[in-house]
C-alpha cells in the first residue's frame, strides 16, 4: 500500500487517516506543533511550520512519500509543484492547492476566468485602499483575510466607525505571510450550502454528495445537516458551477465547494475547500453509506465509488470549549446526557490545548431519511451543549 504525507493534522485530517488506516495505509501526519489530532492515530509524525520550504522538503526527501494529502491551507505550496514533477500525487494537485491556498486566486478564477456568479468583491493591501473599496461596496460588507481558517480575521462591517477593527482584525487574523484583505458585497442568503463534490481517476465521473446544509459565525462553521432542500434546478445550478471550477483547477478528490442560495432562489458561488470539508462530518452520522473521508481516501486512491446513497437524515452540531487550557485533560467532557439519547454520535477531536471557543468535537444525531432535519438539528445543538456546557454559537 502507499505511502500517505499528510500536511496539516486537525480533526479533519484525523478522520481521513482514519479511512486510510482502514484501507491499510501508511501515513506521516505533519503539523506545526506535537500531537495534533491526526498525529495521534498516524504511523508517524513530523512538527514544522509547513510555511518553511527547507523543512517541507526535508521531510519529503526523510519519508519518500507516494502521495502527499494537504489539509490546510498555510503550506508552502510553491515547492508542491517541484514534489509533483518528481512523481509524487499531490492531491488534488498542486495547481489546485496553489490556487485556493488564498481566495484572491479562487475568486478570480470562478467570477474572471469561468463566469461564475460571486459576490462584488475587492481586494485591500492599506487601509486607504481598503475604504475606497468599502465605499464603492457600501453597507453592509464582509471583510477576509486572502488566507485564513476557521473563520480568523472575518467580520461584517455596517458602517464606516467599523472599518478600521475589522481591517486591523483580518490582518491580524491572515495564515502563513499573505496580509491581504477580501472585502465582499453582503449577500442576502436565505440559506448555505456545501456541495461536496468527488473527482475520479481513469476518467471515470465528478459525482456528488447530497447537498449539505449549514450555518457559520464569524465565517466558522457551527452547525450543519443533511439534506438540505433545494429545488431541482438550484441543485442542477451548483452541480454545473462545481463541476466547472473543479475542473479547472484540476485533481483528484474530494472538494468542499460552498454556495449562497438566495430569497429568490438564485445560487451563489461562495468559496471552495480541495479537501474534506468542516460542515461535511455531519457525514460520519452514518447520513451517507460513505462518509466524506472515505469518498476523499478512495478518490485519492484511483479506487471504484460505485454509489453514494443518502441513508439517514442527519445533524451535526459543534462542542466549543468555554477555557483556555494547555492540557485538554483538564477539560471535563460530560458524555453521558448526550449518550443517553439514541441514534447519538459524539467525536472528540484531541486537541492538546483548548481556547475560548475552540471546536473540540462534534454531536452527530441521525434519523429516518425523511425526518425532519429542523427537529434532527435541535437536538444536536441541545446536546451539544450539555458536553462541556457551551452553546455551539456562544462567541469565541
Amino acid at each position: 500500500m502507499k505511502k500517505i504525507l499528510l500536511l496539516g493534522s486537525g480533526e479533519l485530517g484525523k478522520e481521513f487517516v482514519i479511512a486510510a488506516k482502514r484501507a491499510g495505509a501508511y501515513v506521516v501526519a505533519c503539523d506545526r506543533y506535537n500531537d495534533a489530532p491526526a498525529m495521534q492515530v498516524a504511523d508517524e509524525r513530523e512538527v514544522f511550520s509547513m510555511l518553511d520550504g527547507d523543512a517541507l522538503e526535508a521531510a519529503v526527501k526523510k519519508h519518500q512519500p507516494d502521495i502527499i494529502v494537504p489539509e490546510i491551507e498555510a503550506i508552502r505550496t510553491e515547492r508542491l509543484f517541484q514534489f509533483e514533477e518528481q512523481g509524487i500525487q499531490v492531491v488534488p494537485s498542486a495547481r489546485a492547492v496553489n490556487f485556493t491556498m488564498n481566495r484572491r486566486a479562487i475568486r478570480d478564477l470562478a467570477s474572471r476566468d469561468l463566469g461564475l456568479r460571486t459576490a462584488k468583491y475587492f481586494y485591500a493591501k492599506t487601509f486607504d485602499e481598503f475604504k475606497k473599496a468599502a465605499d464603492e461596496i457600501g453597507f453592509p460588507c464582509v471583510v477576509k483575510p486572502l488566507m485564513s481558517s476557521s473563520g480568523h480575521g472575518q467580520s461584517y462591517v455596517h458602517n464606516d466607525d467599523e472599518l478600521e477593527q475589522a481591517f486591523r482584525e483580518a490582518m491580524e487574523g491572515s495564515r502563513g505571510d499573505v496580509k491581504e484583505v477580501i472585502i465582499e458585497e453582503f449577500i442576502d442568503f436565505e440559506s448555505e450550502f456545501t456541495l461536496l463534490t468527488i473527482t475520479q481517476q481513469h476518467g471515470w465521473p465528478t459525482i456528488f454528495c447530497p447537498p449539505i446544509g449549514h450555518v457559520q459565525k464569524g465565517g466558522d462553521y457551527r452547525e450543519s445537516w443533511q439534506p438540505y432542500k433545494i429545488s431541482d434546478e438550484a441543485l442542477k445550478q451548483a452541480q454545473h458551477m462545481a463541476d466547472q471550477v473543479t475542473k479547472a483547477l484540476t485533481g483528484y478528490g474530494i472538494w468542499g465547494v460552498e454556495f449562497f442560495l438566495t430569497k429568490q432562489g438564485e445560487v451563489i458561488f461562495s468559496e471552495l475547500s480541495p479537501r474534506p470539508h468542516d460542515t461535511g462530518m455531519v457525514t460520519l452520522g452514518h447520513t451517507t453509506n460513505l462518509s466524506e473521508f472515505e469518498l476523499h481516501f478512495r478518490a485519492v486512491m484511483g479506487l471504484p465509488i460505485a454509489g453514494i446513497h443518502l441513508e439517514h437524515a442527519g445533524a451535526s452540531a459543534v462542542i466549543l470549549s468555554p477555557e483556555e487550557c494547555s492540557t485538554t485533560q483538564s477539560l471535563n467532557y460530560n458524555l453521558v446526557d448526550a449518550l443517553k439519547e439514541d441514534r447519538t454520535r459524539i467525536r472528540i477531536f484531541g486537541k492538546p490545548e483548548a481556547h475560548v471557543g475552540r471546536r473540540m468535537g462534534v454531536v452527530l444525531c441521525y434519523g429516518e431519511v425523511g425526518e425532519s432535519t429542523d427537529a434532527l438539528r435541535d437536538k444536536a445543538k441541545r446536546l451539544a451543549k450539555t458536553v462541556l456546557g457551551t452553546d455551539p454559537y456562544m462567541k469565541k
